[in-house]
């Protein structure tokens, strides 16, 4: 049994790795910002293991520092961490972007993972074991027009992975890095910014990745035997071929 922290547990690829872990008897602490959707999955998933919630925003360091610190000595020993809290904003070229949205992403997509594993690190250090799953994207592999940001948000999370895998592998600490493609879930409702009918076509004419799949393939590397460290994963639906190029029916 590991006791494994999750950000952006409260919906898509954070919860559904949360579910997964929780039924196969781990420990789970669940991170998200709605005090109200983090009760009610606590309560769901208290069914399976023991949970404890913690609500914080990523984006905001004293908020992490607090909520971390806060956290019950039996609970204090991470195991995993899984830093799947992100966000995109936005579909515009850099000319027309707007500087907020530019904000959101990199505090979250950049400072808040630096912000929470900064917290964790050090006791993974001092037991000499830990596992830590970044969540990256396709988006990493191949900057798109009018996403602009966003693409370079998703890099820095492969070198920061990858810079995390030299300083923590004395240590015995993993370091997995997952990419995945087009996953149906509220991420272009965030996007676009609660434009239904235009986050609907993102997902139209094909099979998308459903958060199931990526809770999978977390699973996968977090399950691995002890010598074994997936550093990097790149999962796309069987339609698309690269970020910009799906075949739809």
């Amino acid at each position: 049994m590991k006791t494994i922290l999750v950000t952006g547990a409260t919906s898509g690829i954070g919860k559904s790795t949360a579910e997964l872990l929780a039924k196969q008897g781990n420990r789970i602490i669940i991170c998200g910002r709605r005090n109200e959707v983090l009760e009610s999955i606590k309560t769901e998933l208290s069914a399976f293991t023991e949970i404890f919630s913690l609500k914080f925003d990523v984006r905001n360091l004293e908020e992490v520092e607090t909520a971390i610190n806060s956290l019950p000595e039996e609970w204090k020993n991470i195991d995993v961490l899984i830093n799947n809290a992100g966000n995109a904003y936005g579909l515009d070229p850099l000319s027309a972007g707007k500087t907020d949205d530019w904000d959101s992403m990199i505090d979250g997509n950049v400072k808040g993972l630096l912000y929470v594993s900064k917290m964790i690190i050090p006791g993974m250090k001092e037991r000499n074991s830990g596992h830590i799953v970044n969540i990256s994207s396709i988006a990493a592999r191949q900057t798109y027009a009018n996403g602009v940001v966003y693409c370079a948000t998703k890099k820095a999370v492969d070198v920061i992975s990858e810079g995390m895998r030299l300083e923590l592998t004395e240590f015995g600490i993993k370091v997995t890095n997952i990419q995945p493609g087009a996953v149906e879930t509220d991420f272009s409702l965030v996007r676009f910014k609660g434009d239904n009918e235009r986050a609907a076509t993102v997902y139209a004419g094909y099979d998308p990745l459903k958060a199931e799949d990526i809770a999978d393939s977390i699973a996968y590397c977090v399950n691995a035997p002890k010598h074994v460290c997936i550093s990097d994963m790149t999962i796309y639906p069987t339609a698309q071929a690269e970020p910009r190029t799906i075949y739809r029916k």
